[in-house]
């Protein structure tokens, strides 16, 4: 399964997890509380980025409104010049609510909820990934396992049963013959 072996954040949590539970010393009860507090640890630590952009983006459209009134504020005092001069003042203060509004929905936000949606993808993961294991470490047959870990998928994202067992069965054929099982 090349997916699960190239990505690092799942083989560690994996590994480390089967590493305490083929170590007989735990309950899984522990194993469990400890999953969830790494996950819980990894959640909070990747949202940090998310959540500065977020605050960034809610900021700029009012740093666009400070840069328009001080453009106003620099135009008035400009009144002498004439009308087409402060016109052109004005303009360029707009410039500076458009700007900040612009940065803040067209580019700043959004990056922040692909990053966001980025986190709740990869906690989904680990949940799966928890929840399967949790099953095996309590007596349940690999095919029972997996169905609890298809179980904790998103909806949008969870084959059918029957999806899981053809892709299944077809790797499990396929790896059969070449030695790599």
């Amino acid at each position: 399964y090349p997916k699960i072996a190239n990505d690092p954040l799942i083989m560690a949590f994996i590994t480390d997890y089967l590493r305490l539970m083929v170590s007989g010393n735990m309950d899984p009860f522990e194993i469990d509380t400890l999953m969830e507090h790494e996950i819980d640890t990894f959640q909070h630590e990747a949202e940090i980025p998310a959540h500065a952009l977020h605050s960034v983006g809610d900021g700029l459209p009012a740093f666009g409104i400070v840069a328009a009134v001080m453009g106003v504020v620099h135009a008035l005092g400009a009144a002498d010049q004439g009308a087409a001069a402060m016109g052109q003042m004005i303009a360029q203060a707009l410039v500076g609510t458009f700007l900040g509004i612009l940065l803040a929905y067209g580019f700043v936000l959004p990056v922040s909820q692909r990053l966001q949606l980025q986190v709740t993808e990869a906690i989904k993961m680990l949940q799966c990934v928890r929840v399967t294991l949790m099953a095996s470490l309590n007596g349940m047959a690999p095919q029972l396992a997996v169905e609890f870990g298809r179980k904790a998928l998103f909806t949008a994202e969870r084959p059918s049963f029957t999806e899981l067992e053809e892709h299944v069965r077809s790797e499990g054929s396929s790896t059969r013959g070449t030695g790599t099982g």
